[in-house]
């Protein structure tokens, strides 16, 4: 047998393969095409409405999760805008702090010790107002990575002082449970 021969014979065995594919393809829609018309109206109706109730309920369920969704970020968004304007005031706040620690109070200037605490306050019941909070002290305390984070370890003064909080350099601050700023400060270590 030559070469063309076989190519001759190996189309035919093809297109007597896809003429069986394509007779079976339709002997299957026929089939549900009785199957459909043997389908009682009713019935029909039924699975239809059935179907839309489905895709209903589906429809319904994807719009709640994208409302959910929408809300949730709408408060992310307003939370970290507020975030990144407190942040960059908490130097203006440890300033203040640093300025009310160093001002002796003498007759020349109790007015201006005075000044400085009224606006010390205004701002921080303003902040106060926006969510932000100043930790508590944490000198004296068991130091926590989750609060605080240390700058530097000296031997203790007292071996009960060992691994506890010496000094506070910066106030932490939240906002609501989140920590914006670890409080830093120096912990004791033993001998």
């Amino acid at each position: 047998m030559s070469e063309e021969q076989m190519n001759m014979n190996e189309e035919t065995r093809e297109q007597a393969a896809d003429t069986t594919q394509e007779e079976n393809v339709e002997t299957s829609s026929e089939a549900n095409e009785n199957k459909e018309s043997e389908m009682d109206p009713i019935e029909k109706l039924e699975a239809e409405v059935k179907d839309l109730k489905d895709q209903n309920l589906r429809l319904y369920a994807e719009f709640e999760n994208f409302r959910r969704r929408t809300a949730k970020e709408r408060l992310q968004l307003m939370e970290s805008a507020n975030k990144d304007t407190l942040t960059a005031l908490l130097p203006v706040m440890d300033d203040f702090d640093r300025a009310l620690k160093n001002t002796e109070e003498t007759q020349e200037n109790t007015a201006v010790l005075e000044g400085l605490r009224l606006i010390q306050h205004k701002m921080t019941e303003t902040l106060k107002g926006k969510g932000l909070t100043a930790m508590e002290s944490s000198i004296g305390k068991a130091f926590d990575v989750e609060e605080m984070e240390a700058i530097t370890q000296i031997p203790a003064p007292t071996p009960e002082l060992a691994g506890k909080v010496i000094d506070e350099v910066e106030k932490g601050y939240k906002i609501g449970e989140k920590v914006i700023r670890y409080a830093k400060v120096v912990v004791g270590k033993e001998g």
